[in-house]
């Protein structure tokens, strides 16, 4: 061949690390070996046993890649002959488990290569598969004599997984949803979490529950760094809440699978920047059944034996008009105050009511608000209602 090819991971350099080699004064090599430590120009002055030192050193192998990070190469055909070759054409296309990608910069031929010249170029690619990726670079070229050459290599490489992205969902009495996520780091080395936020899907608004305010300022839960050290694991707490022109749909309250989903960038060694971002999120929707009730409003704590309100909304969640009858039946510790067995009339899907009630607690402690029945006339159906909410009743005199 009149061409030689090389082909040259680019990576960022690595802080040079050395092993002290130290004794006590009266050991036979007395202080030798201090002061040589403190004359090498790759210690740390006044730390000259510590392991890191102050220089800089270029990769001494190819290194581990990771998914979401940016590969970069580079890429030089040279012409090691004493003959003028023509028409050089350089490709590079990466090939993955489940497609071929092409990385040349430029698709046109260069017209001709002097001898003891060279072709450079430098290819980029944000690494989206795990597993085998193959790099193949192919040169064409013709002769003086007009023939026709080719040849290719082949650099074959594995691309693991930098992070353990495990999720949570927690379904409120609301119609909110908390998404707790719990992030590990798999590599070898610290990671920098530069933001690991969560893109709601169109239905739902989203609240970050990872700060905390300190004197009017935000300040992370993780502290001021939020490095995550090597099998380390830190947990994301997030808050869905339905929008209102959605929050209002029975269809909807009865439960959205479609979440969102993460975005994780991070960086490591010399601000080397990766970058994940998780498929959609999906949930176990609650089952409601054709009617539902929550509790819009209610008190934390009451008196013994005094009357307190609550407000209850009742949704109609099924496909058909209901004409509902409200039963309230007291317990032990629950006595509810008002007509029970009123007709609450015609309630049409997906719509809802709000309803007003008042009750009392005649036993003190943490009480759970039962006793409530929706019997539907039509079918004759009764819908029971009990541990709605807990209050906690606490004595007048106290």
């Amino acid at each position: 061949y009149f061409l030689i090819f090389a082909v040259m991971r680019l990576t960022k350099p690595t802080l040079f690390t050395n092993i002290p080699v130290t004794c006590e004064e009266r050991d036979l090599p007395g202080s030798l070996f201090n002061q040589l430590m403190k004359d090498d120009p790759s210690t740390v002055k006044g730390a000259e046993t510590l392991m890191l030192g102050e220089m800089l050193t270029l990769p001494q192998n190819f290194g581990n890649i990771f998914l979401g990070e940016t590969f970069s190469s580079y890429i030089s055909v040279h012409n090691d002959s004493n003959q003028v070759v023509k028409d050089i054409l350089v490709k590079a296309d990466l090939q993955t488990s489940s497609q071929r990608l092409n990385l040349s910069a430029s698709s046109a031929a260069v017209a001709e290569l002097k001898p003891d010249c060279c072709i450079d170029d430098v290819i980029h690619h944000e690494v989206k598969e795990i597993g085998t990726h193959i790099l193949v670079c192919a040169v064409s070229y013709t002769t003086q004599t007009g023939e026709k050459m080719y040849f290719r290599k082949f650099f074959k490489f594995q691309v693991l997984k930098p992070l353990d992205v495990k999720t949570k969902f927690y379904n409120a009495e609301t119609d909110e949803v908390f998404l707790e996520a719990q992030i590990q780091n798999i590599t070898t080395s610290p990671m920098f979490m530069e933001k690991v936020s969560l893109e709601p899907s169109m239905m739902y608004n989203v609240a970050e529950l990872n700060t905390v305010d300190t004197a009017g300022e935000s300040e992370s839960t993780f502290g001021s760094r939020t490095y995550l050290q090597p099998m380390d694991t830190r947990q994301y707490l997030y808050c869905l809440k339905p929008k209102q022109e959605f929050a209002e749909k029975a269809g909807v309250i009865k439960g959205v699978t479609v979440i969102g989903k993460l975005d994780i960038v991070w960086k490591t060694n010399l601000g080397e920047r990766g970058r994940l971002q998780t498929s959609q999120l999906q949930r176990m929707a609650p089952g409601y059944g054709d009617v539902r009730l929550s509790l819009e409003t209610i008190p934390d704590t009451v008196n013994l034996e005094e009357p307190f309100d609550i407000t209850c909304k009742i949704t109609n969640c099924s496909e058909r008009t209901m004409d509902l009858i409200l039963e309230m039946c007291n317990t032990n510790s629950i006595h509810w105050c008002g007509v029970s067995g009123r007709q609450l009339g015609k309630l049409h899907p997906s719509s809802s009511l709000h309803l007003a009630l008042t009750l009392l607690s005649s036993v003190q402690g943490l009480q759970s608000v039962s006793g409530l029945r929706l019997t539907d006339t039509f079918l004759k159906r009764t819908y029971e209602y009990d541990d709605i909410a807990q209050v906690c009743v606490v004595s007048s005199e106290v």
